[in-house]
């Protein structure tokens, strides 16, 4: 990212809602993540596909109004020279953490740390809330989002074997959780 160009993070507003789904590029599925509890701890191994696939998540359909200047839940945009390239999507949940119900960079954007500080502006708004931490699931066949994850402070706090039965490619739903200290 060049010194000109200034990454701005904005909370959603009424006109920013034609955005959201600029963000919702496809992703390189290249690796499965194979989990394993041990003596009540959450490890896991990886284990690289022999071919690369690409998919992506079909556009959300919310009512986004929910997501405006609300206390329980927020949605933050990453804009660069006026073009969306990234968002996060959270919600204050039962269990005091703040739950991401979705994070995106727009492709030419990944690695260049939009990720990082869109996280840290959820931290930010979590830590306001007086939450306890940050949580959010990941399918085992999206390596790269499960690697972002572990580098930005995550770890593996459970597995759901049966939550994704419909999708023959996803074999467990991972559980990831940051606990602020």
């Amino acid at each position: 990212m060049g010194s000109e160009s200034k990454l701005i993070i904005s909370p959603l507003n009424n006109d920013l809602i034609e955005d959201i789904n600029m963000t919702n590029d496809y992703f390189k599925l290249y690796g499965r993540v194979v989990p394993s509890l041990q003596s009540g701890r959450w490890s896991y191994k990886e284990v690289l596909f022999d071919e690369t696939r690409k998919t992506r998540f079909p556009d959300d359909k919310l009512d986004w109004s929910q997501y405006i200047n609300r206390e329980d839940k927020a949605l933050f945009l990453a804009y660069m020279n006026n073009t969306c390239i990234g968002q996060i999507r959270i919600i204050k949940d039962w269990n005091h953490f703040c739950y991401i119900e979705n994070i995106a960079t727009k492709k030419d954007y990944r690695g260049s740390g939009v990720g990082k500080l869109l996280l840290n502006k959820a931290e930010e708004w979590a830590k306001q809330r007086k939450l306890i931490g940050m949580s959010l699931e990941a399918q085992d066949d999206n390596l790269g989002a499960c690697r972002f994850y572990v580098k930005q402070g995550f770890i593996l706090g459970g597995v759901d074997t049966l939550k994704q039965s419909y999708n023959p490619t996803i074999e467990t739903t991972l559980y990831w959780y940051k606990l602020f200290k």
